[in-house]
C-alpha cells in the first residue's frame, strides 16, 4: 500500500504505560499441568530453529534439521497422546546454508528461512542486498528475514525506508518476508512504532524484533509496541501481519510470556505459526525439558535435550 505518514507521525507513545502493561504479562496466566504443556507444545511449533554462527557448516545445519524434524523424543510424544510428531515452524540459516537445509528437510514440509540483506548490520549497497535475497530464494528459501537500514529511522526518512523495504519485498517474489527492525538499535518506542508501520505498508508479511546480534534484543515492552502497531494496521486495512520476537528468548517461561502477549493483544489467531514465530535455538531444549518434567513428574537435566 502507499506510504501514509500520518498513520504514525501523529502517534504519541506513553513509555511508562508501555512498561507497566508489559510488566503484567509474564505472570498474567497461571498455566499449570496439562494446560502449561499444551501451551509449550504450541510454542515449540512456532519456533524458527536457528543457527547463525560464523562457524556454521553443512554438517551442523543437517544436525539442526534432524532436530527440527523430531524436536521431541518419541517416548514424550507417545506419553502426551499425540498422533504425530510435532515439528518446528521453520529452520533459519545464512544464504550459503540454504541448499544443505533444503536437502535435509526434503519431504518434511518444514520451510527454510534465510537471513539476507547484509545481515546483521544491513550496511551493504542496496543492489547487493537485493541480489542476496534472490540468491537465497534461488537456493530454495521460502522465507526471507531482511534487515532494515537503521539510519533511515534515525533521519526520519520514512520514504527511503519504505522504498528500501518495498524493493526487498519485490526481490522476495513468492517467498514470505520478515522485516527485522533491530529494535535494540532504534532507541525509542516512537521509532519502533513508526518503523513497524512503514515496514507493513511496504509489504512485510511479518515484523521481527531483532537480529539476535544487538546489545538488547527482544523485550516485552518493545514487542508490545510492535504488536499494537500490528493491531492498528489491522484495524485500518483488514490485513493480518505476523510477529516474530528473536534474540534472548531462552526459557519456557519466556515462550509463555510472549504467547500471553499475542493472545491478549491480538487474539487466538496469533498463536498459530502463520502469524507468530519465535526466533531461537536454545529455547527448544528448555521446552523439551519442561515437557519431560510434566510427563514424568521428575526434574529433567538440560543435558538430556541438546539441540544440533
Amino acid at each position: 500500500m502507499p506510504l501514509k505518514k500520518d498513520w504514525f507521525e501523529e502517534m504519541r507513545i506513553n513509555a511508562s504505560a508501555v512498561e507497566r502493561r508489559a510488566g503484567t504479562l509474564a505472570g498474567r496466566r497461571g498455566l499449570k499441568k496439562e494446560w502449561r504443556a499444551a501451551w509449550l507444545l504450541k510454542a515449540l511449533m512456532a519456533i524458527d530453529l536457528t543457527t547463525l554462527a560464523g562457524d556454521d557448516t553443512p554438517a551442523r545445519v543437517r544436525r539442526l534439521c534432524a532436530k527440527a524434524r523430531r524436536p521431541l523424543r518419541s517416548d514424550l510424544v507417545d506419553a502426551l497422546g499425540l498422533a504425530d510428531m510435532p515439528t518446528v515452524a521453520a529452520v533459519c540459516v545464512y544464504p550459503t546454508m540454504v541448499g544443505p537445509a533444503v536437502k535435509a528437510l526434503e519431504g518434511s514440509g518444514i520451510p527454510v528461512a534465510s537471513v539476507a540483506t547484509g545481515f546483521p548490520s544491513g550496511l551493504m549497497p542496496l543492489p547487493l542486498r537485493l541480489e542476496e535475497i534472490r540468491y537465497a530464494v534461488s537456493e530454495g528459501a521460502s522465507e526471507i528475514d531482511i534487515v532494515i537500514t537503521r539510519a533511515h529511522v534515525f533521519a526520519q526518512d520514512w520514504q527511503a525506508l519504505y522504498d528500501e523495504v518495498a524493493a526487498m519485498r519485490e526481490a522476495c517474489g513468492a517467498a514470505h518476508m520478515k522485516a527485522i527492525l533491530a529494535t535494540g538499535d532504534l532507541k525509542t518506542f516512537q521509532n519502533v512504532y513508526s518503523a513497524s508501520m512503514v515496514a507493513m505498508m511496504a509489504g512485510a508479511d511479518f515484523i521481527k524484533t531483532s537480529t539476535g546480534k544487538e546489545d538488547v534484543n527482544a523485550t516485552l515492552p518493545v514487542s508490545l509496541v510492535m504488536v499494537r502497531a500490528i493491531r492498528d494496521y489491522l484495524e485500518r486495512t483488514g490485513v493480518k501481519i505476523g510477529f516474530k520476537p528473536a534474540g534472548g528468548l531462552k526459557t519456557a517461561k519466556d515462550a509463555l510470556a510472549w504467547q500471553v502477549l499475542m493472545k491478549e493483544e491480538l487474539g487466538r489467531d496469533w498463536l498459530e505459526r502463520d502469524l507468530f514465530r519465535i526466533g531461537a535455538s536454545s529455547l527448544l531444549g528448555d521446552i523439551e525439558r519442561q515437557i519431560e518434567q510434566f510427563v514424568t513428574g521428575r526434574p529433567s537435566s538440560a543435558t538430556r535435550h541438546a539441540v544440533g
